[in-house]
């Protein structure tokens, strides 16, 4: 296994830790850590899991971007996220990007895997040149005017999005705003969530269906983080998902 860390642009932020495993590459996963968007919480958190899918066969790409606090927020943090995705394009990264891209976000980075799928559907982020081909939400705040409305983070979504839900922003931010998707997305989270509750992706799956999307609401133990917790049922189901990505 290799690791090589590569910028994606001039700021700090805007870089990437790309691991390559030792095997063929089974895939590319995009790795999209959490933290409520905030700049205290960084690309460290998604090491240990960009770590182990490339021990198991993978790819990873351990993204960082601009947060709340260091640069980022709406449309900062977007336009890194769509960055760091399609500068994929230009690495040498032992994987055929032909074959699909996963984004593997948890908690905020949920928000900005599931958004990363549709960003092609806004001028500001088109054209793309890596399009995400599925997803797999960590305990992911997907609903953001949701999120805003029950004061996650204590006012996170408000300082990252720059006011509340009435803004024109959330519909090119807001994941349930951008229904239905074209690709699948697999809404992993625990029924014990104390920081980011399992209707938000409990709700997100039903309207996800009802608008004729693939999407698919996976109940784990665990709390908030057992589903980056290695060697937890929570991560287990999550690798067992990324199988059958694999071999559909």
């Amino acid at each position: 296994m290799s690791r090589e860390v590569v910028r994606y642009g001039t700021d700090p932020a805007q870089r990437g830790s790309l691991h390559r495993p030792d095997c063929a590459s089974q895939g590319l996963v995009v790795v999209i850590h959490g933290g409520f968007w905030k700049a205290e919480y960084d690309a460290a958190l998604g090491e240990p899991l960009a770590e182990r899918l490339a021990e198991s066969g993978w790819t990873a790409w351990n993204l960082e971007y601009r947060r709340v606090g260091n640069g980022g927020g709406f449309p900062t943090t977007l336009d890194d996220v769509a960055a760091g995705i399609d500068a994929l394009a230009g690495l040498d990264l032992g994987a055929d990007l032909g074959a699909g891209v996963v984004t593997l976000g948890h908690s905020a980075g949920g928000h900005l895997a599931v958004w990363a799928a549709a960003r092609g559907r806004f001028e500001r982020w088109s054209p793309v040149a890596v399009p995400v081909t599925a997803v797999i939400s960590q305990a992911g705040v997907v609903d953001l005017a949701g999120a805003f409305a029950a004061d996650l983070g204590s006012g996170a979504v408000g300082r990252f999005m720059g006011g509340g839900p009435d803004a024109s922003s959330y519909a090119s931010a807001d994941p349930t705003r951008q229904l239905p998707l074209d690709v699948p997305v697999w809404c992993v989270h625990a029924r014990d969530d104390e920081d980011v509750p399992f209707a938000q992706s409990e709700a997100y799956v039903a309207k996800a269906r009802a608008a004729g999307a693939t999407a698919e609401l996976v109940e784990v133990p665990g709390g908030h983080f057992g589903v980056v917790e290695l060697g937890s049922p929570a991560w287990a189901r999550i690798e067992q998902i990324l199988a059958t990505i694999r071999t559909p």
